[in-house]
């Protein structure tokens, strides 16, 4: 070695002392990496959920009344198709769709022209009967005089009275013609049967009027009904008759619920097409619009039911809920399927098998899991 230029360790050597710390540190340090790695993190247990009291009811499976519901049509229980009774000219008409008219109110005005053409022609008839009957008396009171001189046989006399009686009838019947005329001559308005709306308005000025063309559609404003189609075989099943009572829905009012109908009229017999009675079900008094849809429901037979306190649904997103508390005493939301509701009990068509106690009153369901803690118990639901 130059002692002028002094030997540099290499930088990657090191002294034997610190190379035997060295190799001892490195294992040391990969165990504790590896036991680190190795001891997994205990993860934080959910807060259990705050229990809730309740009442229970047991969903009671029972058998109940099978019904089917049939759609049908709002109509008014009283309605006019009005027509004029002579053929004219409609010159004015005074009442739009919608109107509210009362009896006796002009609804359109016709040409009276013609009536009072129909009523000179009824004055000429006349004239001429009673000219005829004039006639036939004097020679009736002829032959009279000349059978009491036995200058006419009794078949002359007998014909000469047959002539006066029927002159006489042609003078009665003309009579009426007249009289008849004169009536519709009058008439060169036409008017509301009775109070209600204007359903339709069929009619426009220059429109030519005539017996049993509807120029106006008249509604009651009082009394609806609901008109079915049933079929046959429910029809059979069901035991319709006048009187009976009916549930029904009106589909633009579910705030209604179901209303009791009284069954009015049932048709004599099935339409040969469809197979169907048509079925007339008075409602109750309500502002329904005629033509509104809604549906009958009538009994087809017997089935098996799951019913349950109408306080223990609880509606969530659109969807009906039940919150059920299984064996452990914990709370499970069920989405059910709910159908007829009668007085404080509801019916579930699906969601439920029966046998389950369900919370009642909650409002809003408690988290999965909680513990419920029954109290007060209610008796089952009773359909």
């Amino acid at each position: 070695m130059n002692p002028r230029y002094p030997s540099i360790p290499f930088a990657g050597s090191v002294a034997p002392q610190h190379s035997l710390a060295l190799g001892l540190a490195v294992p040391i340090a990969l165990a504790l990496t590896l036991a680190a790695c190795g001891k997994p993190h205990e993860a934080a247990k959910p807060a259990e959920p705050a229990p809730v009291a309740a009442r229970l009811a047991v969903a009671e499976r029972a058998a109940s009344e099978a019904r089917t519901a049939f759609a049908g049509t709002v109509a008014a229980q009283q309605s006019s198709a009005v027509s004029s009774r002579v053929m004219a000219m409609v010159t004015a008409v005074h009442v739009d769709l919608g109107d509210t008219v009362a009896a006796g109110q002009a609804l359109l005005s016709i040409d009276p022209t013609a009536a009072q053409g129909q009523v000179s022609q009824a004055q000429g008839g006349l004239a001429q009967a009673e000219a005829a009957l004039t006639l036939a008396k004097r020679n009736l009171e002829r032959f009279e005089a000349l059978a009491a001189s036995n200058s006419a046989s009794e078949l002359e006399l007998d014909m000469a009275r047959m002539q006066y009686e029927q002159a006489a009838g042609a003078v009665k019947q003309a009579r009426g013609a007249v009289d008849s005329a004169s009536s519709v001559a009058r008439e060169s308005r036409v008017v509301a049967p009775f109070a209600g709306r204007v359903a339709a308005r069929l009619a426009e000025v220059g429109d030519l009027a005539a017996p049993g063309r509807p120029l106006v559609m008249i509604e009651s404003t009082v009394g609806r009904r609901l008109v079915v189609a049933v079929p046959e075989t429910v029809a059979r099943t069901a035991g319709l008759a006048a009187g009976m009572t009916v549930a029904v829905t009106i589909d633009a009012r579910p705030d209604l619920g179901e209303l009791a109908g009284r069954l009015a009229e049932v048709s004599p017999g099935p339409d040969p097409v469809s197979h169907s009675y048509t079925v007339k079900i008075d409602l109750p008094a309500l502002d329904l619009p005629a033509g509104a849809a809604g549906s009958a429901f009538f009994a087809t037979g017997q089935r098996d039911t799951v019913r349950i306190p109408s306080a223990a649904l609880i509606e969530s997103g659109g969807l009906d809920l039940v919150v059920v508390r299984d064996e452990a005493g914990r709370a499970q939301s069920r989405v059910v399927t709910v159908g007829a509701r009668t007085g404080p009990s509801v019916e579930i068509l699906s969601g439920l098998a029966g046998g389950e106690s369900v919370a009642v009153g909650l409002g809003v369901a408690p988290p999965s899991g909680a513990r419920i803690d029954p109290f007060a118990p209610i008796a089952e639901a009773q359909p």
